[in-house]
């Protein structure tokens, strides 16, 4: 499959594509709002797997034409640039594409990090707003720790949560994460249980940031 990280320059677009990259055959497309830093940060990536043994190509692209190429695309953005982001990429959607939201709607205080969703009740629920009406939505991939996935060196044993009202398209993404070794993806129903599952992101911030040794925390499912 091609798969599209729009944003694929920041933390949890670097550590899919990187894992991905060694674990998985599929083709991997950069999306960014500057085709020059997408290039540069696919270059990058190449080098990194090339360090290790591992011979890639991944291509960078502005958001639309990468979405344009794509079978899933992932909006690896911040949640204040998500709807812009959909938007932006809209006419290059179709229903053979899967659109793929992990942002969180989050603040933080001198207390911790709060959830703070939108006013569709959670970013996956504005993506499918945003979406042509044809496009299937999932969210996915929200409590997994961008350091540790873009760590190569890390080994992963983590859960991460999916939802989504096309089962098929849940399915493929599904399938999709599970491909890259240590997850484990559960399925936790339809889009209306996104605001449950990206709740859970802030509090992993949290337990992270106030107990000892616990950087990166990461979840599993017993």
């Amino acid at each position: 499959m091609r798969i599209a990280l729009l944003g694929g320059t920041g933390d949890i677009g670097r550590g899919l594509a990187l894992r991905w990259a060694v674990d998985t055959d599929h083709e991997l497309l950069l999306g960014s709002r500057d085709p020059e830093k997408a290039r540069d940060a696919a270059t990058e990536y190449e080098a990194e797997l090339e360090a290790r043994g591992v011979d890639r190509t991944i291509k960078g692209f502005v958001n639309e034409m990468a979405a344009d190429r794509a079978d899933v695309v992932v909006l690896a953005v911040p949640p204040y640039y998500v709807g812009d982001t959909v938007d932006a990429v809209a006419d290059k959607l179709d229903s053979e594409t899967i659109l793929v939201s992990p942002a969180v709607g989050m603040k933080s205080d001198e207390d911790g990090v709060h959830y703070r969703p939108p006013p569709a009740g959670s970013v996956t629920a504005l993506v499918d707003q945003r979406a042509p009406d044809d496009v299937p939505v999932v969210g996915a991939f929200h409590n997994l720790p961008a350091d540790r996935l873009a760590t190569l060196d890390v080994e992963l044993d983590l859960d991460m949560l999916v939802v989504g009202d096309d089962e098929d398209a849940k399915a493929t993404v599904r399938t999709l994460s599970e491909e890259i070794d240590g997850l484990r993806a559960l399925d936790a129903g339809p889009i209306a249980n996104a605001p449950e599952v990206e709740s859970i992101v802030p509090l992993v911030i949290n337990v992270g940031r106030f107990t000892d040794d616990m950087h990166d925390v990461g979840v599993k499912f017993f």
